[in-house]
Parts: structure tokens; C-alpha cells; sequence
């Protein structure tokens, strides 16, 4: 009887050791932003309004955690409609046919650093990227568990079809092609 006991104790605590939790972004409290260069002397700021995503993970730390997220293109923001509409169009994100960006991974953490892994599709190219996150900890606000984040990042628009190129009379293109990421996410848990 003693011997069943201590293995029925030993599987609830394997069990609880390996259950997985799932966090979703909380929308009202996150951004998923951008910065590009304009007429290379100033920077244009963005984000996306419609944006959803999870993480699941079975460690407290986030470390080895599924990260899964989706943005609609439509709902790209640079506070100027004008601007909004041309990126929305074909010389950018071609937002009628590529509806969405997507992207899956993992969270892999390295000492106190954190480096976010996998695979980002915008326009329907696919690439490999890594970003930087800092994890900022976890709070219980009495009704429900929070975990916050900061991601940070660089991509090339090139590499993923935004081809569109317009230069200044004095040669400097109005557009850079890296695009800077900023992300600040909370995440609520489920």
C-alpha cells in the first residue's frame, strides 16, 4: 500500500511538472509595431490594430514555449490614411491578396537573455528569423495571471516582396528597406 502511495504521488508530480499552460495576447495592452526610415533623415512609425496570438509553454520561465501569432494586413495604422492605403496596395503588402502575416516559433532562453526562433510569412514568402525578447515576469492581478514582453527586431521588406522603390531628386530612396520591429506584449493566461 505504502509502495502505491508514493508511486501515485510521484505520477501527480510528474504530471504537474510537465503540464502545459496557454497564454493568449491581451490585444487591449499589447502593440505590435514597426519603424522605417523615410527620406532617410526620419523615421515613420506603424502597427498593426488586429492582431491575434498564443503562447504555450510548460515551464513558469517561458523557456522552450510555442509562440503562435497572426496580424491582418488591412489593419495596418501609420496614423495617415493616405500612407495606410499604399501600404495596404501592391507596391507593399498586397493586403487583399496575402491577407495576413503569421508567424511560428519558439521562445529559447540563454541565461536572462531571450531569443524568439522560427518561421515569419508575409506575402507568401516564408523565412527563418530570430528576435530578441526581454521577459519582464509574471503578476497575479487577483483575476487572472499576466505575463509581460518586449520583443525586438529587424527585418529586410525586400526579402519578402515589399519591392516598392521611389527615390528623391537627390538619389536617397523614401523608403528604407529595413524595418525596425518593436513589439510590447501582455499576455493573459488561459
Amino acid at each position: 500500500m505504502k509502495r502505491i502511495s508514493s508511486i501515485l504521488a510521484l505520477s501527480a508530480l510528474v504530471s504537474f511538472s510537465y503540464a502545459q499552460s496557454t497564454w493568449n495576447i491581451d490585444q487591449a495592452h499589447s502593440t505590435i509595431g514597426f519603424n522605417v526610415a523615410h527620406m532617410m533623415i526620419s523615421e515613420v512609425e506603424g502597427n498593426f490594430k488586429q492582431f491575434e496570438g498564443k503562447v504555450t509553454t510548460s515551464s513558469d520561465d517561458f523557456d522552450g514555449a510555442q509562440v503562435e501569432f497572426t496580424a491582418q494586413v488591412a489593419s495596418i495604422n501609420t496614423d495617415n490614411g493616405r500612407r495606410d492605403g499604399h501600404l495596404r496596395s501592391d507596391d507593399f503588402f498586397n493586403a487583399e491578396k496575402y491577407p495576413t502575416i503569421t508567424f511560428t516559433g519558439n521562445l529559447v532562453k540563454n541565461g536572462s537573455k531571450y531569443l524568439l526562433k522560427g518561421k515569419l510569412t508575409l506575402r507568401d514568402v516564408t523565412k527563418d528569423v530570430a528576435f530578441d525578447v526581454t521577459y519582464n515576469g509574471t503578476i497575479n492581478t487577483g483575476k487572472v495571471m499576466k505575463a509581460g514582453f518586449k520583443l525586438n527586431g529587424t527585418l529586410n521588406r525586400q526579402e519578402y516582396g515589399l519591392k516598392w522603390k521611389n527615390k528623391l531628386e537627390s538619389g536617397e530612396y523614401v523608403a528604407g528597406d529595413e524595418v525596425e520591429l518593436v513589439c510590447k506584449l501582455e499576455l493573459n493566461k488561459a
